[in-house]
């Protein structure tokens, strides 16, 4: 079944605009991962989906503001809590989003990480190229915004079939 779920995930991919993130790849969301370096390691892109997995009475995830990021004290800026082992976050919009994990000493002790979520179309794995040309005007403006809606809906569809 999972075969299936992955084959279909992999065949919406291309159509999709979305990503989904496993935090800390195989490791999870566990102790001892650079959560820095993965979150450097990729570009995230509005509507992509963090997973966090982990297990649920060891750890936690708290989405909060940068001032509280730094600090790890949680008496307030806490945007966010997920406490389900396999929490599942939309990143709905293009801004800085902050992770933590708020078990004792957890935040202090790496558990922490900070991403820049750009806008739907400026998604690029590859370095920059020098500047060119761009190509002549076409006429495909009116189906560009019908082309954002499908694969937006088939992002969802490939993340509920592969997760739910």
């Amino acid at each position: 079944m999972m075969m299936v779920k992955l084959f279909m995930f992999l065949s919406f991919g291309g159509l999709s605009m979305c990503e989904v993130f496993l935090v800390g790849d195989e490791e999870g969301w566990n102790s001892g991962i650079n959560f820095a370096t993965w979150s450097q390691n990729h570009n995230f892109t509005k509507g992509d989906f963090l997973v966090f997995n982990y297990a649920k009475s060891v750890h936690n995830v708290y989405e909060v503001t940068e001032e509280t990021f730094r600090s790890c004290e949680t008496s307030n800026g806490v945007l966010g809590e997920y406490e389900s082992g396999n929490d599942q976050i939309e990143l709905k919009e293009a801004r800085k989003y902050w992770f933590i994990c708020n078990v004792a000493g957890h935040c202090l002790g790496g558990m922490r990480f900070g991403i820049d979520v750009n806008e739907a179309n400026s998604r690029s794995h590859l370095p920059l190229s020098p500047v060119q040309s761009p190509p002549p005007p076409t006429n495909h403006a009116s189906n560009h915004g019908s082309y954002a809606l499908w694969s937006t809906f088939m992002c969802i569809i490939a993340f509920q079939t592969l997760f739910v």
